[in-house]
């Protein structure tokens, strides 16, 4: 199976925005948090970078007409919207989950499995995603 130039800048570009992730975290709760690395949600999005440097480059290189660039449009506003909507709700329920077997815990001696929260993002986190998948394609244009 072989990767096209379009193909490899736009995983680079999710590469990037998830090596950003413990920098973002860490500013935001104080402490050294590397392990974001391979967490899913979070800032930036790593989804959303990763489905803004592939459309760009779709457009880049087939123009805004084809059907090409239409297909990844569509595509990715469906997985941004998903990130945010779909998989933000996960995330409140897991938290109420968890809140819920803290509780079990404390009455009934049962030992909890938490459930992961941070699943989706925030608007912020997918702007986020939009400006390094942006910067990404500005970088690396040149390769497509």
């Amino acid at each position: 199976m072989v990767i096209g130039s379009i193909g490899w800048l736009s995983l680079a570009s999710m590469v990037v925005a998830q090596m950003l992730k413990p920098f973002f975290s860490a500013q935001r709760e104080g402490r050294r948090a590397l392990a974001r690395v391979l967490d899913t949600g979070g800032m930036p999005s790593s989804h959303t970078a990763l489905v803004t440097t592939l459309t760009l480059s779709i457009y880049a290189r087939e123009g805004g007409d084809s059907v090409l660039f239409s297909i990844s449009l569509i595509f990715s506003l469906y997985f941004v919207f998903e990130a945010t909507g779909l998989r933000q709700e996960v995330g409140h329920q897991a938290r109420v989950l968890n809140e819920m077997m803290d509780e079990l815990f404390v009455q009934h001696q049962v030992q909890p499995r938490e459930l992961t929260e941070l699943v989706g993002h925030t608007w912020w986190e997918v702007l986020g995603g939009a400006v390094v998948g942006t910067a990404v394609f500005l970088l690396g244009r040149g390769w497509i």
